[in-house]
């Protein structure tokens, strides 16, 4: 059996990949904007299942997938400001100075649509960065590596030289949550291990 994956990330086909599920993807549009009064678990499920919801109806090759849909987002939240993917320099300085020496949360929630059913569950992790220089924050802007990272950094690449704590999922903080996933998996009889 394999899933249709509702997301343009490659690290979450490599966290697939990881684990062995099988999976085919579908691009969707769904427009990122934080509702007024809206909590970040509230807003970041919101957009995971209405990718999920947006992949079951996607037409590819000129059919639609009967399995089951994967819709996932990821948010970074400091203090009680979420933090997206930066536009501008000023928006990933403005960023990084925020995160620099202190813990935020990385909130990844997963939702799964199959057969008329939705499944949704969020995962939350504490991560802590070390203090990051000014002239740090120039040089890793010119990577390009955080220009569209939620929080303007990538745990598994170049941004993993400011963590210094993570207290949860690594997994999640990457951009998919391995254990939140697997038992909804597991619930809809979609196996891991397999190549």
């Amino acid at each position: 059996m394999e899933i249709q994956l509702a997301s343009k990330s490659p690290r979450r086909r490599e966290l697939l990949d990881q684990i062995g599920v099988r999976y085919r993807t579908v691009d969707v549009d769904v427009p990122e904007e934080h509702e007024v009064g809206e909590s970040p678990e509230a807003y970041v499920s919101r957009l995971a299942l209405s990718k999920a919801r947006a992949g079951v109806h996607e037409v590819v090759d000129n059919q639609v997938f009967n399995g089951p849909t994967l819709g996932a987002d990821t948010i970074v939240v400091c203090g009680d400001e979420i933090l997206e993917k930066p536009q501008s320099f000023a928006d990933f300085k403005r960023m990084m100075s925020a995160l620099s020496g202190s813990y935020h949360r990385v909130m990844t929630a997963v939702a799964l649509c199959v057969d008329g059913r939705e499944l949704l569950d969020c995962s939350s992790t504490q991560v802590r960065f070390r203090n990051i220089s000014e002239e740090e924050m120039v040089e890793y802007w010119q990577t390009e590596e955080p220009r569209d990272k939620a929080g303007g950094y990538a745990i598994q690449g170049l941004g993993a030289v400011f963590v210094v704590e993570i207290i949860g999922s690594y997994s999640g903080v990457v951009g998919l949550p391995i254990e939140t996933l697997t038992p909804m998996l597991a619930e809809i009889g979609i196996p891991v291990w397999k190549s």
